[in-house]
Parts: C-alpha cells; structure tokens; sequence
C-alpha cells in the first residue's frame, strides 16, 4: 500500500515536471516575483493577476529541477480563482508539510509533497515558487534566494 502511493506520489510530480501548468508569461499581471536556488539552479518567474484579493490567474516561467518545476505547477493550480488569504494560509500548511512531513486536510493534490522534508536538500526546491508568490503578494521586487536563512 505505501509502495503504491510513493508511486502515485511520484507520478504526480513527474506529471507536473515533464508537462507543468501555467507555464507561461502573464502580460495582464498586476505583480510578479523572480525566485532563484543556487544550490539546485532553479530560477523561476512567478506572475500574477490580481483582482482586489482575488487571484484571477497565475503563471510562471524558469527552469529548475523536478521538484521546483512541479511545485510551482501545483501551486498555480491551486492559486487559480483564490483570495490573497487562501494563499498565504496555504503556504503555511506546504512549509509544514515539506519541513516536517505533517499534512494539513485540505492541501489536496499538494501532499505529494509531504515526503520532501525527508531530503533536506529539496526543501528549497519545493518551497522556492511559495516564497516567490508570497514576495508577489507583498509587491516585493528584490529577488527571493534560497541562500536567505527564511527558506
């Protein structure tokens, strides 16, 4: 049984790594945020279209590893039609699970995540395209690295 959901785990981000959603530029976004891994090489662009509190679309651009790329995928699709306070909730619940491996109920197709914080190397990894959006959120321009001690 564990076997089969690792396996289910692990196609849920190759998914998203080989075909990621909302892989393109957002002309119509009202904020961005660029997020930068040395250690792993991930560099991502992280747009979004807010309306009010409402996100009406999301998207990103970069390269990086699996991880990176997937959970960027899955965060756009969760952000889709959300309010800015889904969102940073939301955060919450991905950084404890990929830090600790405890899931919350309602991240969803996110928990694919929960085994990350077993390597400690991809935490960064998983986490670069969350800290990005909430760099977006604040209207911060300044870059996000993973070399800062909050990610």
């Amino acid at each position: 049984m564990f076997d089969d959901l690792n396996d289910l785990y692990q196609q849920v981000i190759l998914d998203h790594c080989k075909k990621p959603r909302n892989f393109h530029e957002l002309p119509a976004a009202t904020c961005s945020a660029q997020g930068h891994n040395p250690l792993c090489g991930d560099q991502l662009k992280l747009f979004l279209a807010l309306d009010g509190d409402k996100i009406n679309d999301i998207s990103f651009t970069g390269s990086g590893c699996c991880i990176s790329k997937a959970s960027a995928s899955l965060l756009t699709d969760f952000a889709k039609g959300k309010t800015r306070g889904d969102l940073e909730n939301m955060f919450g619940h991905v950084r404890e699970m990929i830090t600790t491996g405890k899931v919350a109920d309602d991240v969803g197709k996110l928990a694919v995540f929960a085994g990350v914080h077993k390597y400690p190397a991809r935490v960064k990894c998983a986490m670069l395209a969350w800290h990005a959006a909430m760099a977006a959120l604040k209207g911060d321009q300044k870059p996000v690295t993973t070399e800062s001690e909050e990610i």
